[in-house]
């Protein structure tokens, strides 16, 4: 059975196994790849907890405000923005992608031991089923670069559709681990 949990968690794995990568790279031919595989990863999955983790929290939680979730998510995808576009040959890559992974530890902590507890304790195991096969219906149309500029809700799922197309041509030209997860074709 495969829960929203489950789909959440797997992103997270995969979101510090590509830190890992980055941090422990030998050449900038492999940090740039993994940096791609990281922006590509991150992006996708706070638009698909904006979208549907955070509108189900609000719903099934007697408690579930996530106005400080929604501007933890923001602060993540500001500092995102900047990583997305640093060469790795910038002094500022390495401490850059260090906050940045500093708050989406936090970040990954308060989601896993409070907030989908919370929820998978609220919720039927159907409805998990239905709510982690929404994050991934939603991942594959979002966005693929942060864009901190763009509206929240109730406008977000909008501003995303317009945003998504731009960032997957952009994407095309983007060079990527040979094990990454991207469904981007090989150019070289």
């Amino acid at each position: 059975m495969y829960r929203i949990t489950d789909a959440i968690c797997t992103d997270h794995r995969n979101l510090e196994a590509y830190y890992d990568r980055i941090a422990d790279a030998q050449d900038s031919d492999e940090q740039t790849r993994y940096q791609n595989q990281f922006t590509w990863e991150l992006a996708r999955h706070v638009v698909g907890e904006e979208l549907v983790l955070d509108p189900a929290l609000e719903a099934q939680l007697p408690d579930g405000d996530t106005g400080e979730d929604r501007q933890q998510q923001h602060t993540i995808k500001e500092k995102l923005a900047v990583f997305q576009n640093l060469s790795c040959s910038d002094p500022r890559f390495i401490p850059t992608l260090t906050i940045l992974m500093e708050d989406l530890s936090a970040h990954i902590h308060i989601k896993e031991t409070r907030d989908l507890v919370k929820l998978e304790g609220a919720i039927t195991a159907e409805e998990s089923q239905r709510l982690a096969r929404s994050f991934d219906r939603t991942k594959f149309f979002a966005p693929t670069r942060a864009h901190p500029g763009l509206p929240d809700r109730p406008y977000v799922t909008a501003a995303a559709l317009i945003a998504a197309p731009l960032d997957r041509l952009q994407d095309l030209f983007q060079r990527w681990p040979e094990d990454g997860l991207t469904p981007i074709p090989d150019l070289e």
